[in-house]
Formats: structure tokens, sequence, C-alpha cells
């Protein structure tokens, strides 16, 4: 990744790549003596258990449902596929079964995940659906997720951006959504 990608995001919790020598020197202070395999067993638990503070401080219940979109790395190539999150709060989006994972805010204001596992790479976006969407908007969008044909005007028309909940709760900057003519009016 190179070092612009890294700065058009704002990292809220990450196991992709975990170095010691970024903990060494808390970890050492803590565990005088230990071996660089014990220091390292240690930081990937401690890094685990920072993804439980990261859920406590997302519980932002939204009054719709998430959709999460994916593009998925599968071993007989990539595939679109959505799945819903009917709770409509932040937290449970933090949870996933692959074998690394790195939740993001990106330059646009969309929470995204990088999912690395066995067969590859999942790709991520988070959107809440908007107040007063029909069932059948919300059926339409999956459809055309489903079949790989949706655009993101397709999206952007019944969802919006997770962005700024997120960036209240850390402070971090993102730039403001741009008003369509429909949500002007």
């Amino acid at each position: 990744m190179s070092r612009q990608e890294q700065n058009d995001r704002h990292i809220i919790w990450s196991d992709i790549s975990l170095d010691l020598d970024d903990w060494r020197e808390s970890l050492e202070e803590l565990y005088p003596g230990y071996s660089d395999d014990e220091l390292y067993d240690i930081m990937v638990k401690s890094n685990a258990e920072n993804l439980y503070d990261e859920r406590v401080n997302l519980n932002i219940q939204l009054s719709q449902p998430i959709i999460v979109i994916g593009d998925l790395g599968r071993w007989n190539g990539r595939v679109s596929g959505y799945k819903m999150i009917d709770s409509g709060n932040i937290k449970d989006s933090l949870y996933s079964d692959t074998d690394y994972n790195e939740w993001y805010v990106d330059k646009y204001g969309d929470l995204r995940a990088d999912a690395v596992h066995h067969d590859g790479t999942n790709h991520y976006l988070y959107r809440v659906f908007k107040d007063g969407v029909t069932d059948t908007q919300i059926e339409n969008l999956q459809d055309k997720i489903y079949n790989g044909k949706a655009t993101r005007a397709d999206i952007t028309r019944v969802t919006k951006r997770l962005g700024d909940d997120i960036a209240g709760v850390y402070g971090f900057p993102i730039p403001k959504q741009r008003q369509t003519n429909e949500q002007a009016r």
C-alpha cells in the first residue's frame, strides 16, 4: 500500500500488519526478560482485546439496517455479495470470520474493511439505509449487488455513509458529504 493510500484512511482496528517492533518498547517495559515469541503472543492477544474496546466505542445505534457490500476474493475468482446487519448498530460491523482484518474509514467517509483469508482478500463497504427507503428499493439494490450490476449511484441513492458517526467518536476530519439535488430540496 502506498503512503497516499495509508493517509487516505483512518484505521479503526487492524491485525493485518502487526509488527512486534512497533509494540516492543511498551511490551518490554511491562514484560522484562520475555522472549520475542512470548512478546509476540502478548501483542496479538492485546491487539485482539483492543477490538473489544473499539466495539464499545462504536456502540452507535442507527435508525435503519446496515448493508455490507462485498467484493469477495474466492478460489474461483471475484464475486459480489452483500450481508445485512439488521441491528443497525455500527459496533456489529466489527466482526469477521476471516484470518486477518482491517476496518477503516476512507477519504470519502465510508466505513470499509479488508478481510484476508486462505483464498484471497474480501473488500467490504458498510452503508446504512436512508430513512424512508422502501422494501422494494432495498430489494432492488440487493439484486443489483448480487448480480454484480450495482453502481456507486445505485448505492448512494438509498444508503448513506457511516464515517460521520465514526469520526464524531474519534475526532478525525473527513470531507463534508456532497449534497445531491434530492437531498438539498
